[in-house]
Parts: C-alpha cells; sequence; structure tokens
C-alpha cells in the first residue's frame, strides 16, 4: 500500500500532545541563560546583535503556531552567536553578515531551530519548511561540502547554550 500522506501528515499529533509542546517551546525560551530580548511586531523575524534584540511579528501572522515558534527557535539561535554567549564570528563580525559566512550562519540558525523543534515535538509540523530553507542555502554553497557539517555543529552548541545542557549532562540521562 502506497502512503498518500505528506510527512506532516503521518506525524500531526493530537490535540493534548500539542498543548504539551507548545508548553514545552516557551519553556525553552523562558529557561535560556542570558536570553536576548524578545520583541513582538513588524512583519518580519530578525535578530538585531548591536541591540541583542529578537524581533517577531505576532503569533497571528503566522500560518500555524509550530511555524511560530520554528521562527523564535531560528531568532534565537543567531543570538547565541553574540559576543556575550557563543562569539560566532558569523554574528560577532557585523562585516561577515554577505555572501558565505551569511549562508553560513543561517544554516546554523535553521539547523538549530530544526533541533529545538524536535527537542520540544513540533518537528514534523515544521518539518517541509525546515527542509526548504536549508536546501536552499545549501544549494548556494554547493562547492563548500563541509559546510553543512560545521553549520550542524555550530548548531547543536547553540541548542546547547539554549538549553543550558552538555555532553556531560546528557550521558546522565
Amino acid at each position: 500500500m502506497l502512503l498518500t500522506q505528506s510527512l506532516t501528515e503521518r506525524f500531526a499529533k493530537p490535540e493534548t500532545q500539542l498543548v504539551d509542546s507548545i508548553t514545552s517551546c516557551e519553556n525553552v525560551i523562558a529557561n535560556m541563560p542570558d536570553r536576548p530580548t524578545i520583541e513582538h511586531g513588524g512583519d518580519r523575524a530578525y535578530y538585531l546583535p548591536a541591540l541583542d534584540t529578537v524581533t517577531i511579528p505576532q503569533q497571528s501572522q503566522f500560518v500555524s503556531i509550530e511555524e511560530y515558534y520554528a521562527t523564535v527557535f531560528h531568532e534565537i539561535t543567531h543570538s547565541t552567536g553574540h559576543a556575550t554567549r557563543l562569539a560566532r564570528p558569523t554574528v560577532v563580525d557585523t562585516a561577515a553578515f554577505a555572501g558565505h559566512a551569511y549562508c553560513k550562519e543561517e544554516l546554523t540558525a535553521e539547523f538549530g531551530s530544526a533541533f529545538l523543534c524536535g527537542y520540544c515535538g513540533i518537528a514534523p509540523q515544521t518539518l517541509d519548511n525546515a527542509t526548504a530553507y536549508i536546501e536552499h542555502w545549501v544549494e548556494r554553497l554547493h562547492k563548500d561540502k563541509a559546510l553543512v557539517i560545521q553549520a550542524a555543529s555550530q548548531a547543536q552548541r547553540a541548542v546547547d547554550f539554549i538549553l543550558n545542557t552538555t555532553l556531560a549532562d546528557e550521558a546522565k540521562a
């Protein structure tokens, strides 16, 4: 029998699990150490390193609540690159926000968002968009074979920072 459902449909969760997942998303944001200022407004999401501020449109402007949290996770992953956190050159060096370095930072942020969505249990609902976004940046840098590994590694460090975990913590679990 062929499956005709999309990945999103196959992994759809009952409403009670969604509520638990959204609570988990809120907890990740609330418990992030040294969290940037998060403001709501406007019509686009972005992280501004100079002010250490994440700006996100209102939840009602997103197609779904899962997409809202995926976007917040993307932007707070960017914020982990701030000089007071992990000091990623792709965030600290404002001249790096062009070309190759910018692409690497975008991949890092999207991987971080995907990892956090998986951690919170909303990954199936955001999988299609995350995949398309990552593919876009990989295509732009197809000659850099190490890019995906480097970006994923940076994203894991960012997620560890956001969740305030280390490898030693995970080994105990």
